[in-house]
């Protein structure tokens, strides 16, 4: 599945901490492979509970708090195990049939909440954001009480199913197409969509059908991957299908149609995405139009662009005539929106390190006159005074999934901004961050979460920061 870029992780060692020393007993106790009954406790950070085997921390995937299972050990270290709950001896209320078999024990990656009811799904995201916050950011404050994630319109209706506008796929040994084993090389074979990938949109699993994606045999390794953008949320307007070509497969990143691949440079790579948004003091709704490098990033949930776009604006508050710093500003979904909030007399500075998106972004912002766009790195930018303005009322950044490192935030606050909007798709991450912004002077006032990866552990927060 498409995911945001990654970043190495950045952590620093505690001074005077010494290392961590495997434990003496490691070769007692049973190995990779093995059987444990397992009394299951909270929810962590990552898709697992946690649970205890003779005084060790095991990691049990596909399971619920307070449930007692069969698990097997898939994993083992000094530190901690991993196994897959493999019989349920209780279960919780909270447990359904699950709503994507193939992601079960042994299966695919990217669907491991999938056996969860979706409001236990939303609990679960908001008690892991909650603890991330306190034991790392070291918040303790009203935030955290009774935080809910919010569930996208539409999305329980459906089931949470149907939202991805675009999914990856691999070709096995066998030639057939499916997906990599969780924390695996070994590619598990899906059916054809949706009962392969039932996250998919329909307009993807149409698309899949009309290029005939699962009717062949590919070279083993083959990527193929599909995208089907929505039109504003929702459904992809009539036409706009495989046929009207708002659909796009592209097979080891060059576009692909009828069973041939375009290799040529001016092959059409891009797609058209659009985000709706109300502008402060606005009466209407605006839509703004992207066009997107169909294997950049961009969100994948059907409405998260212009949901993403409405809470940034939002938690931006009075632009108008500001000075708007927007890091790991993409393609520009909200370099747009934020352009016409700040109106003629103000300015956005978007800053941007993939080359591919820089240049989408500098058509979907082509004739803005008060959007500045920066290539590079976003600590080199930032450190760049003659190219980035030394001050700024309101910074918006929505990093990769490893979040911004200590010396972007660092440059953040230099530039002393009365309000900072952080965009995160990993709590430990925004965590980490906040309290760095923490020690430099802000503190938290506002944090919205949304259920943007329904059957998966992942969760989108907007986290609003002020000084002091």
């Amino acid at each position: 599945m498409t995911t945001r870029p990654s970043r190495p992780r950045l952590g620093r060692a505690r001074p005077g901490r010494p290392p961590r020393r495997p434990e003496a007993r490691l070769g007692d106790l049973p190995g990779a492979g093995e059987i444990l009954d397992l009394e299951i406790g909270p929810a962590a950070h990552g898709g697992h509970c946690v649970a205890r085997h003779e005084g060790r921390v095991v990691f049990v995937r596909h399971t619920l708090p307070g449930e007692r299972v069969r698990a097997r050990v898939t994993s083992t270290g000094s530190r901690f195990w991993r196994a897959d709950a493999v019989e349920v001896l209780e279960a919780s209320p909270d447990r359904v049939d699950p709503a994507w078999p193939a992601a079960g024990p042994g299966g695919v990656g990217g669907g491991e909440l999938s056996h969860v009811a979706l409001p236990a799904q939303r609990r679960w995201k908001a008690d892991v954001l909650t603890d991330q916050l306190r034991r790392i950011a070291r918040y303790d404050g009203p935030l955290l009480d009774g935080l809910t994630v919010e569930a996208v319109p539409g999305d329980d209706d459906a089931g949470g199913l149907g939202y991805r506008t675009r999914i990856d796929l691999v070709a096995g040994d066998d030639g057939r197409l499916g997906m990599h084993r969780f924390r695996s090389h070994d590619v598990v074979p899906l059916d054809a969509l949706p009962a392969g990938m039932p996250l998919a949109t329909p307009d993807v699993a149409a698309l899949a059908s009309a290029e005939g994606v699962f009717d062949r045999r590919w070279p083993p390794g083959t990527r193929v991957e599909l995208v089907a953008p929505a039109a504003d949320g929702g459904p992809a307007e009539p036409g706009a299908g495989p046929a009207g070509g708002g659909g796009l497969v592209l097979v080891d990143g060059e576009p692909w149609h009828r069973g041939r691949v375009d290799s040529r440079p001016n092959a059409r790579r891009t797609v058209k995405e659009g985000a709706t948004v109300r502008l402060p003091g606005a009466e209407a709704v605006t839509t703004f139009a992207y066009r997107v490098s169909a294997s950049g990033f961009w969100q994948v949930h059907r409405a998260a662009p212009g949901l993403l776009a409405q809470a940034v604006l939002d938690a931006a508050g009075g632009v108008s005539g500001a000075t708007v710093l927007d890091l790991y500003s993409g393609a520009g979904l909200f370099t747009l929106p934020l352009a016409a909030a700040v109106g003629e007399s103000g300015t956005v500075v978007a800053v941007e390190g993939d080359a591919g998106a820089v240049r989408d972004a500098r058509r979907n912002a082509h004739g803005l006159g008060r959007v500045r766009l920066l290539a590079g790195d976003v600590a080199d930018v930032l450190s760049g005074r003659d190219t980035v303005p030394g001050q700024a009322d309101v910074v918006v950044l929505d990093p990769p999934r490893a979040g911004a490192r200590r010396d972007v935030v660092a440059a953040i606050a230099d530039r002393d901004p009365e309000r900072v909007v952080y965009v995160a798709c990993d709590p430990a991450a925004l965590a980490r961050d906040v309290g760095y912004l923490g020690q430099a002077g802000y503190r938290l006032t506002a944090l919205r979460a949304f259920d943007l990866f329904p059957h998966t552990h992942h969760v989108e927060a907007v986290a609003v920061l002020e000084r002091r």
